[in-house]
């Protein structure tokens, strides 16, 4: 039988709106996807947001698509919740042994899986009426990462870099934001889509290292695990790889000095990340991971800047 909606995710924000306000029924599900822990989402739009900002910025607009901009919030949220359906189905017996995971809805028994795969049914369905509003070029990229999300969450059962995966996954939305605008690709979306791929190696790593001990016992790898105590200069390189990138994105895109000014903000903020962390403590590794909500929107705010002024 199953529970009530009234059971919280051990790992979700005391004060989170779902379990404030959300009517009572609709809980179970709004966990599955997370809407409990909305940092997941901000980090799938804000790299959406900056291939859209990117390119409009290299086609001398003064502002982004606001459009598109809300668009891509609307798929981001809708999108995210049915990756983390879709991964909570496939993971439902290694989350039932993981001390953080074994409260979310599948295996408290909040939600059933036939009832959870309606529900991805149901948000893929909104996904879509989103893509198909998106330029053709947009719509086949959205195709493709179809593909990315189905195998994400059988990547830990084979490689220690689950979270490359992740990052390939997670910054489609530059490729796709740019796309929406020029119905095309070019370099500066590459390098952007580069710099994301970076960003999300390093931040996820940080994330991974809550459960470590929990992934050794039950046989799953991470980079946390690969890199150990050699994390904090690995980190070092992968936001140096990230730094890079947006650099070269913002030159190949045409972007001037504000936009470089936010990027030195951007780095500092990536050095106190760095400087801060602490592998051991799964508080700290929680709070430094969220921290970068804060670097995506330093580099959305850099482009917006450099277009408005």
């Amino acid at each position: 039988m199953l529970n009530d909606g009234n059971q919280s995710v051990v790992d979700a924000p005391t004060t989170n709106w779902v379990d404030r306000h959300a009517p009572v029924w609709s809980r179970p599900y709004l966990r599955l996807a997370r809407a409990d822990r909305p940092i997941g989402t901000w980090l799938l739009l804000l790299p959406g947001w900056w291939g859209i900002a990117l390119a409009g910025a290299a086609k001398g607009h003064s502002f982004p698509n606001v459009w598109l901009l809300l668009l891509f919030a609307i798929g981001a949220f809708v999108m995210r919740g049915a990756g983390c359906t879709y991964n909570d189905i496939v993971d439902r017996q290694f989350d039932a042994q993981v001390e953080r995971t074994r409260s979310r809805p599948i295996p408290s028994g909040q939600v059933s899986v036939a009832q959870a795969w309606a529900f991805l049914v149901f948000q893929c369905l909104i996904g879509l009426a989103v893509l198909l509003v998106l330029s053709p070029y947009a719509i086949g990229l959205g195709i493709v990462s179809l593909g990315l999300i189905a195998v994400y969450p059988f990547m830990k059962r084979f490689t220690y870099w689950p979270q490359i995966w992740l990052g390939l996954t997670f910054n489609w939305g530059v490729l796709m934001g740019w796309a929406a605008v020029y119905n095309g690709l070019n370099f500066p979306p590459i390098f952007m889509y580069l710099a994301g791929l970076f960003w999300t190696l390093g931040y996820d790593t940080i994330y991974a290292h809550q459960d470590k001990e929990d992934d050794l016992m039950i046989g799953v790898k991470s980079s946390a695990l690969k890199l150990g105590e050699q994390t904090r200069p690995w980190l070092a390189s992968f936001y140096t790889m990230t730094v890079i990138f947006l650099g070269f994105a913002g030159l190949t895109a045409g972007l001037g000095i504000l936009f470089f000014a936010g990027l030195a903000l951007a780095i500092a903020h990536l050095i106190q990340q760095i400087r801060t962390v602490d592998i051991d403590s799964p508080e700290i590794c929680l709070s430094v991971f969220k921290s970068n909500r804060d670097f995506g929107a330093i580099i959305f705010a850099a482009i917006l800047a450099d277009m408005i002024l």
